[in-house]
């Protein structure tokens, strides 16, 4: 099978979140699958000269058309384990600091540079004559890949056989823009009506990837019912999710065991696994709390934080929270985001020095060993399509508070509700809620047969790519025919090393 992944983001070479995550480890378990060829398309940002391997510039050039205007573009080459991933330049669109905008604003030709990007894509793949079977797009930014193979590429025949499969990672985050971006998409006016490619007045490339994609996905089981049910959840597009009726499915996400796995992870102090995490966690746990400068105490609370600051996280109520429980417990925080949150995790910082500290800024590092030292790790989300955060602290040990919702209700077994329980949900939403949660986990945590056990629970939960991406190539098999794999799983397809 010949898949392309169309993605903004694409892990190890540009992230900001999850999504790169999940392109990253897709793209690898899929090329391992015999007789499977994966491509990646991904813009080529200039924050990638930091980054990228040598990359092979492919020779020729092809043109988009965005406004009208035929825009010369190139393809740069390189290598992903056994996946082929082929950046596009344009050096208008892409050379600059950051992949979405600056200074906590989008940047105000973001609905041309992903027009450009998602046109590239289709006239990429026809530049390098790669006939995709499969067309996996990810997120808003591919949004209109599925709607020109629908429309303007109906009766090409070089896509005659591709099928798209479009997967939804945050509804919240939609690409909507004004009649002006319609118009320089490239389609014909008689598209422009509520029945087609009109949204509002405008165009929506999020609501459009999921009109036309032959599958749609979203990241969860739970988040894709959620969003079926809740006008609030799916921002106003529940009735088009509801339109594609046994035709969106809600798949939960893997984590990489390449890259998230305690007992391999040359990023930590210590190594460990399930039979040595009591000795393991605790050396990184004091390297940590060395690093800094917390007080130097195996028996108090470590709780991590790893995350995206912004409303939907639901940090603020953390930022209030916090205060409380000064002098008993520790907070370690990395994050980068909105920036009044960013200042109120400076000031706690200064007012509680010894008892939390806060990075402000990415850092894969820093990230891998607040993981691996956390005895807690919290994630008060007010929706969360699925979360990679509390899958991969579960598989480093370490206890989730959560709020239940989406894909954290899917993956967190919560206290008094599971016979093997790993974490601790909220009732509601809400800083009282959230201060009882905590407390529930630090009095569990001062019960140490209890607590061991949950941490035994964690470590034990099952969050690869063999079950997740079996069942994408599942539904990639039944689009084009193919044979099934059996029980959704990929160990008798990969490929022997």
């Amino acid at each position: 099978m010949k898949i392309l992944i169309a993605a903004s983001e694409f892990f190890p070479f540009f992230k900001t979140g999850g999504l790169a995550d999940v392109t990253g480890a897709m793209a690898r378990i899929f090329s391992q699958v015999k007789n499977n060829k994966v491509v990646v398309f991904v813009p080529k940002y200039k924050m990638s000269s930091g980054c990228l391997p040598p990359v092979k510039a492919i020779a020729g050039s092809f043109t988009v058309n965005v406004g009208g205007v035929e825009k010369k573009t190139k393809l740069f080459k390189t290598r992903c384990g056994r996946a082929e991933v082929y950046f596009v330049e344009n050096e208008h669109y892409f050379n600059r600091s950051n992949l979405y905008g600056a200074k906590n604003a989008d940047y105000s030709d973001n609905d041309r540079r992903f027009i450009f990007f998602c046109r590239a894509v289709i006239e990429g793949a026809r530049f390098l004559g790669f006939k995709p079977d499969i067309i996996h797009c990810h997120d808003w930014q591919t949004g209109l890949v599925p709607a020109y193979l629908k429309n303007l590429y109906a009766e090409d025949t070089f896509f005659k056989k591709t099928k798209t499969v479009f997967t939804i990672h945050n509804l919240a985050y939609q690409g909507f823009f004004s009649k002006k971006a319609f118009d320089a998409s490239g389609f014909p006016e008689r598209y422009f009506n509520q029945d087609e490619l009109e949204y509002y007045g405008g165009i929506n490339f999020l609501k459009n990837g999921i009109a036309y994609s032959d599958i749609v996905t979203t990241v969860s089981p739970n988040y894709g019912k959620e969003a079926l049910s809740s006008p609030k959840i799916s921002y106003r597009l529940n009735g088009v999710l509801a339109s594609r009726g046994k035709n969106f499915y809600g798949i939960l996400n893997g984590v990489d065991d390449k890259v998230w796995n305690p007992k391999t992870d040359a990023l930590i102090a210590k190594k460990y696994n399930a039979a040595s995490f009591k000795k393991g966690k605790a050396a990184c746990k004091k390297n940590l709390q060395n690093k800094y400068n917390l007080t130097q105490n195996p028996d108090i609370a470590l709780v991590g934080i790893v995350s995206r600051l912004d409303y939907q996280k639901g940090l603020d109520i953390v930022a209030k929270t916090i205060p409380q429980f000064s002098g008993r417990v520790q907070f370690a925080v990395l994050g980068t985001g909105d920036k009044k949150l960013e200042d109120e995790f400076k000031t706690l910082a200064r007012e509680f020095k010894g008892s939390l500290f806060f990075v402000n800024k990415l850092d894969e590092v820093l990230a891998h060993n607040i993981y691996s030292a956390s005895d807690i790790f919290l994630m008060p989300s007010r929706f969360e399509p699925c979360g990679l955060s509390q899958m991969i602290a579960l598989k480093y040990g370490g206890v989730v508070v959560a709020n239940k919702t989406g894909g954290l209700a899917d993956t967190v077994l919560g206290y008094g509700e599971s016979k093997k329980p790993n974490g601790f949900f909220m009732n509601t939403f809400g800083e009282e809620s959230l201060a009882d949660a905590l407390s529930a986990a630090f009095f569990a945590f001062g019960d140490k047969p209890l607590w061991y056990n949950m941490v035994a629970n964690a470590m034990k939960a099952d969050f690869s790519w063999d079950k997740s991406a079996g069942k994408y190539l599942k539904i990639f098999d039944k689009l084009i025919g193919r044979r099934h794999l059996k029980k959704g799983r990929l160990k008798n397809e990969v490929r022997r090393k």
